[in-house]
């Protein structure tokens, strides 16, 4: 059985995102660059996601591109280590999840970007 956060719309999970960035003094623009490196997506893009109401698993589906760096990502999310999470689509997920909590604790961009620079995402 799949899980219910594959069918969740991704429009009703954004808003958690930009909450948490925001709260913590980052900006809307710091989130995009996260979602565009790790998805592809570019403002356009992001926007007709947020309009269309696609879910999780189309939103990654539909990825313009997965970034090859997406493997540098590793920590623990929601008790879960990203690098072990053996079902592709969660583990996607989980990278975008972690990719957020590192823009919240204000960790740098370079480094969140896995050294890609900032300017180049």
């Amino acid at each position: 059985m799949a899980h219910r956060i594959f069918t969740t719309s991704f429009a009703s999970i954004y808003p958690h995102y930009v909450t948490k960035v925001e709260r913590k003094g980052r900006t809307v623009a710091e989130l995009h660059q996260v979602i565009t490196w790790l998805t592809g997506y570019d403002d356009a893009g992001l926007q007709r996601v947020l309009d269309d109401e696609v879910d999780m698993a189309t939103f990654f589906d539909r990825a313009p591109r997965m970034n090859p760096d997406a493997a540098l990502i590793t920590g623990v999310i929601c008790g879960h280590r990203v690098e072990d999470i053996e079902d592709p689509l969660m583990q996607q997920i989980r990278y975008l999840d972690k990719l957020v909590d590192e823009v919240a604790r204000g960790k740098k961009m370079s480094s969140i970007l896995r050294g890609t620079p900032a300017s180049a995402s």
